[in-house]
């Protein structure tokens, strides 16, 4: 509970997949990859409700073994390349009864988030009264040092202003959106469909958190830095009778994904 008011939480999760199929229950560091966003979910502090919305029969029987309220079913309509995802969203506050003062936009293509992250954007959002606060992360490459390709690839600079002779360290801080978490008042959302505007605030998250799955490379990523936090886990001196070395996260990584029939996807 954030205050007086009420937070929602959903976990959008369609069956079809053209980039890696099947990628939202496919294992990911010994759980299926759509779990990671469930546990995160469920350890934030202000998400009062948290349900899926999915058309997929073998997903919502996952999500459910993992402890999450699966109150309707998707209807196909919503499920395809053309649905958006306000039209996803409108149709989850319309399938329940009750009231929320927030909804936490949560996709499972993006397992590195933690419950922390998830809290701070609600609570930028209702400390700043701002109609919506999104997840963001620091881009790799300034844009100050991108081009267009015009006519016999003619280069034209994409920002007006053409920085692209200064040092890295004297270039603007650009943010780009990582797809971790989008938290929204619920009547601004119904009121103009989006989840953003120029009113939006930020929370800022690190790179090591903001891997968005959408290839088996993506996928690959996420599973090496889970298990490194799993193993850093496991060596903490704050774990109690836990004395054991943590082996190289690299080495485990690679056993990981060498299976011993070929990496298949559904």
């Amino acid at each position: 509970m954030l205050g007086h008011s009420s937070v929602l939480g959903i976990i959008p999760a369609r069956g079809g997949s053209k980039g890696l199929p099947g990628k939202n229950i496919l294992d990911l560091a010994g759980k299926p990859m759509i779990a990671w966003t469930i546990e995160a979910a469920q350890e934030a502090k202000l998400i009062d409700r948290l349900i899926l919305s999915s058309d997929d029969e073998k997903i919502i029987s996952v999500a459910k073994e993992w402890g999450c309220e699966v109150p309707f079913v998707r209807p196909a309509s919503l499920a395809g390349d053309k649905a958006t995802s306000i039209d996803v969203a409108l149709h989850a506050l319309d399938s329940i009864t009750q009231h929320y003062d927030y909804i936490v936009w949560l996709q499972p293509t993006a397992p590195l988030r933690l419950a922390e992250d998830i809290d701070a954007a609600v609570q930028i959002c209702q400390s700043q009264k701002a109609p919506s606060c999104v997840s963001v992360v620091a881009a790799g490459k300034s844009p100050y040092w991108m081009y267009s390709l015009g006519r016999e690839n003619a280069m034209q600079p994409i920002m007006p202003q053409d920085l692209s002779s200064c040092q890295r360290q004297e270039l603007p801080q650009a943010y780009t959106l990582n797809g971790a978490v989008y938290v929204t008042q619920t009547q601004w959302l119904r009121r103009h469909k989006k989840f953003m505007n120029g009113g939006a605030y930020a929370h800022i998250m690190p790179p090591e958190r903001s891997v968005d799955i959408d290839s088996e490379l993506d996928f690959k990523i996420a599973g090496m830095l889970l298990l490194e936090r799993k193993l850093e886990a496991i060596s903490s001196p704050d774990t109690p009778g836990l004395n054991i070395p943590a082996p190289d996260p690299v080495t485990a990584f690679f056993h990981h994904f060498t299976p011993r029939q070929p990496f298949e996807l559904d």
